[in-house]
């Protein structure tokens, strides 16, 4: 009979380091977490008068970040974008390059490393520290979508807002509520193993 206790869950984890630590674990969950990210991609939703679609992509990408870790979120993101700028057609609507939403990539880039830095001092383990996880991560998404759209298509900054954020926001808020439910609820199925 065992008399050896489960390793407590410690802050300074994310959830993918629950899993035994190895190189080829953490190849995987990168390469994972920029399959999930593609996936998500194809549930693509066209926003009438606007470039970019609702898609499942941010979504992905924030969760790959806090469950990965800062690390292996950036590599994740990193990997799903060159593989989509070399022709991989895993970019919303099956698509691949650079387009007037590409900036949205990028941000995620971004988004996942500070989500995964967030999730590393614990602020996914509660719902209300999830909330402002999450809100963190789309506010930088969009800090970087939104001026790459008005580039892009050469608009001012009101209509890339009017065109690129505003009709997100709803949808952005129920993927928040998501994520503020199930990665806390990880947590705690995690420490009662």
């Amino acid at each position: 009979m065992s008399t050896a206790a489960a390793t407590p869950v410690r802050t300074g984890q994310v959830l993918a380091d629950l899993l035994p630590a190895s190189r080829v674990r953490d190849v995987a969950l990168v390469l994972g977490g920029a399959a999930l990210t593609g996936l998500a991609a194809q549930i693509s939703v066209p926003v009438p008068g606007s470039p970019v679609p609702v898609t499942g992509q941010t979504f992905a990408a924030l969760l790959v970040g806090t469950s990965l870790g800062a690390g292996r979120g950036f590599l994740s993101l990193a990997l799903y974008a060159l593989a989509g700028l070399a022709g991989m057609p895993w970019f919303a609507g099956a698509s691949s390059g650079v387009a007037p939403s590409f900036g949205y990539i990028l941000g995620m880039i971004l988004a996942a490393t500070v989500v995964g830095a967030l999730a590393r001092r614990g602020a996914d383990r509660s719902v209300w520290r999830m909330a402002g996880t999450m809100l963190v991560g789309e506010a930088i998404i969009y800090a970087v979508g939104v001026p790459y759209l008005a580039l892009a298509r050469d608009m001012s900054a009101t209509a890339a807002i009017a065109v690129g954020l505003t009709p997100f926001l709803i949808g952005d808020a129920l993927k928040a509520a998501l994520a503020m439910g199930a990665l806390p609820s990880a947590w705690k199925f995690a420490n009662k193993r």
